[in-house]
């Protein structure tokens, strides 16, 4: 089942850092850009694509969104985000990139056969999960491409 048009929604996800230029860096060299009408000292929204966007913001202004403790995503995972990519080597593309740029690989990559994936840490530890998926896995599930 696919969203009609009207059900159509863009995606923020908001994350935390302790250096937002830092974060910021890391993020342009990953190849997404960011978009300065909603970026300031405490936020910086990094596109990603024209539906999937991250606030990625100071951890102090980040606690004023919400009365929950704030987790260091070095010690605690509280999401972890998964990205498809086009193929295995745009996989590894990217996650070269965030390493070259200051992330780290937190484990080993998984290749399933169906799918290939691997992690990648931003400097502030938040986890980003890089996949590709067998299309025709992804259409009817790891059974179709057995």
């Amino acid at each position: 089942m696919s969203p009609s048009e009207d059900d159509a929604a863009s995606i923020f996800v908001n994350i935390t850092t302790s250096d937002l230029e830092r974060s910021k860096t890391f993020y342009t060299a990953l190849g997404w850009s960011i978009n300065p009408n909603f970026s300031d000292e405490n936020a910086a929204c990094v596109v990603v694509s024209d539906t999937i966007y991250f606030m990625v913001l100071t951890k102090e202004y980040f606690a004023t969104f919400t009365d929950k403790d704030i987790p260091d995503p070095r010690t605690t995972a509280q999401v972890l985000i998964a990205i498809s990519r086009p193929s295995r080597e745009a996989v590894d593309g990217i996650v070269d990139a965030g390493l070259a740029a200051g992330g780290s690989e937190p484990r080993e990559a998984q290749d399933l056969g169906f799918m290939y994936s691997r992690d990648l840490d931003d400097p502030d530890g938040n986890t980003f999960e890089f996949l590709h998926m067998d299309p025709a896995a992804a259409e009817g599930g790891p059974d179709a491409v057995a």
